[in-house]
């Protein structure tokens, strides 16, 4: 639901009653992930997509049958064998789809308005339903937050135990704080005993951060393809004639400044990628000596096999360890004979793609490798993925 939460937020703020179906549980190779929606309003405009077109179909008219009724129901859909036209995943896989009526008599509807509102504001949230377990409970929501001392609390309830309500609150901030939306299962009093239940945790965080070292063509193109992929991009130049707005229209922030300075003062996380393009050594020895050190998710350098072997000796010398330097993506980005600066970028992307989510970035054509492999999950219980 989270995922579309701009849009959400200005049907709740207009006052629009509206559906949402929600993937709460994924098995085999499905095209969503948890937490995956699609919604449709009482005028029957639909947003979002829950499994790239296999059963929206279906699930367009479950939302209407929702807000109809305004009953919350768990529907699974998966492929079927005897009739590959029937509604189901022609990819195989299995999803389980929540479909949550929010109307003006909706219990918690403001909870979920200001889930809304905080996700399309960039603000760090996170919504608990409760999918599997007594029907009374189904729909129901809390919403867990960020606050000024980065603990803050929770609103709503479950509609159970209060216990239930502190014991899912908790499970929440920690896939919060981990940036993850999953799926948890304790029992109805907020142990692990009573009747089992299932909540799904929707967390929407601020987007990750890409750094562009070097305001140079290339970058330029990597700027957009990094802003198409949903990072919030900054470019960092020490020379204020290269890093400027018009060069980089599409960055979010563009600083002149050198490149080391800035990444010692600025804020870093396990998302963020640093991509280095400058290749020039007065630039890049300071800048990756400090970069290897930190707790980010990627760090790439351009420049030639030259460069490289030549770079990484100059890193020895000023005591960045082995062990350092193999996390150092040099050259940067998959070999897909690129040569144009929007080629090299969407080399570099890929490879930060790949990174991100274990891919091998070898072709899938003629491989026996799964295509969602996240999504791969044993047999019986669906799983969840973050």
């Amino acid at each position: 639901m989270l995922d579309i939460a701009e849009e959400l937020d200005q049907w709740a703020r207009q006052g629009r009653e509206f559906a949402v179906a929600t993937v709460v549980a994924v098995g085999g190779s499905a095209p969503r992930q948890p937490g995956a929606a699609l919604a449709v309003d009482s005028e029957g405009t639909a947003i979002g997509s829950v499994s790239g077109g296999c059963v929206e179909g279906a699930v367009y008219a479950l939302c209407q049958q929702a807000l109809e009724d305004g009953e919350t129901v768990l529907e699974r859909f998966g492929y079927s064998d005897e009739d590959a036209f029937a509604v189901g995943l022609t990819c195989g896989g299995v999803i389980d789809i929540l479909v949550t009526p929010v109307r003006a008599d909706t219990p918690g509807r403001e909870v979920f308005a200001a889930a809304l509102s905080a996700a399309a504001r960039g603000r760090a949230a996170a919504v608990v339903r409760v999918t599997e377990g007594p029907a009374e409970l189904l729909g129901r929501a809390i919403l867990v937050q960020d606050g000024p001392d980065g603990e803050g609390g929770y609103e709503g309830t479950l509609g159970g135990h209060p216990e239930l309500d502190r014991t899912a609150a908790g499970e929440a901030r920690a896939l919060l704080d981990a940036g993850r939306t999953a799926t948890v299962e304790m029992g109805e009093s907020g142990s692990r005993c009573g009747q089992p239940l299932t909540i799904l945790v929707e967390s929407s965080v601020p987007p990750p951060r890409m750094i562009v070292f070097g305001a140079i063509d290339f970058a330029s193109a990597l700027v957009r393809i990094g802003k198409f992929l949903g990072y919030h991009v900054t470019v960092c130049d020490a020379r204020p004639v290269f890093a400027t707005p018009a060069r980089f229209p599409d960055a979010d922030d563009i600083v002149v400044e050198w490149p080391h300075t800035y990444l010692e003062r600025t804020e870093t996380d396990a998302r963020t990628v640093l991509c280095v393009l400058t290749h020039d050594a007065k630039f890049d020895i300071p800048l990756l000596e400090l970069a290897l050190r930190l707790p980010v998710a990627y760090v790439g350098a351009m420049g030639s096999r030259r460069t490289h072997l030549d770079r990484n000796e100059r890193l020895r010398d000023v005591g960045v360890t082995e062990l350092e330097l193999a996390r150092l993506r040099s050259p940067i980005g998959l070999d897909l004979g690129a040569r144009t600066p929007e080629e090299t970028a969407l080399s570099i992307a890929s490879e930060i793609v790949a990174n991100r989510r274990g891919g091998s970035g070898v072709s899938l054509t003629g491989a026996h490798t799964p295509i969602h492999p996240d999504a791969a999950a044993p047999s019986g219980r669906l799983g969840s993925v973050a």
